[in-house]
């Protein structure tokens, strides 16, 4: 197993968010999250990269994370495309790629739209744009699991379709847990769903096999 949530309780402050979470994700394998607003979801993500305070087990590849730092947790192959993007807005976007490794190529290979718009600033991207060099970005710290929050948030529906694209090409060499809202897309990418409400899993299967309209209307 590549990923192991187990029992995981998270909190900011003295509020606990997550109440005994227990997920995985092996390897070559894409795991969806779906849920509300305000379940948990990016809390998880959170948890997963150390980035909030938790009771529980995160392991990695067998390896307990539990008081590693974050960008020890990077150096593990564990890397994070948040939701918002969070770009250096003033900087070009072939700076906002070096800043998280050398290999710019890969990624203009990936996404050839960026590599037309290298020395644009990314504050001039557009939203697709942009979500392509955040996850470019991410996939240049060379993870063996990419979480993904909210790709698809503020997108048109042609841009999340051509995205779709580019994450079922990128599952191919990396796991992938994304956290969404568009169920659809989340579902046409994932081999397996947790459906998340109120900080619990409530329901887990293989795609197909969960009988979402229990949980979405």
């Amino acid at each position: 197993m590549l990923l192991s949530v187990d029992n995981l309780r998270a909190y900011y402050g003295k509020l606990e968010v997550l109440h005994g979470v227990s997920i995985c994700v092996d390897r070559g394998e894409s795991v969806c999250i779906l849920g509300p607003n305000g379940a948990g979801k990016t809390t998880l993500l959170k948890s997963i990269c150390g980035l909030v305070s938790y009771e529980g087990e995160v392991l990695f590849e067998g390896l307990n994370l539990n008081g590693l730092k974050p960008y020890e947790r990077i150096k593990l192959g564990i890397a994070l495309c948040p939701e918002g993007r969070r770009l250096f807005l003033n900087m070009s976007v072939e700076d906002n790629l070096i800043v998280a490794g050398d290999d710019v190529d890969y990624a203009y290979k990936l996404f050839p739209r960026l590599k037309e718009r290298r020395k644009e600033k990314a504050k001039n991207l557009r939203g697709g744009e942009q979500q392509m060099l955040a996850i470019a970005r991410s996939l240049l710290l060379k993870p063996k699991i990419l979480l993904l929050d909210e790709p698809s948030m503020g997108l048109a529906p042609i841009v999340v379709e051509s995205l779709s694209r580019v994450i079922e090409e990128i599952s191919k060499e990396v796991s992938i847990l994304i956290v969404e809202q568009n169920v659809s897309l989340a579902m046409d990418i994932s081999d397996r769903c947790y459906i998340l409400t109120s900080g619990r899993i409530v329901d887990e299967g293989e795609v197909g096999e969960i009988d979402l309209s229990r949980y979405f209307k």
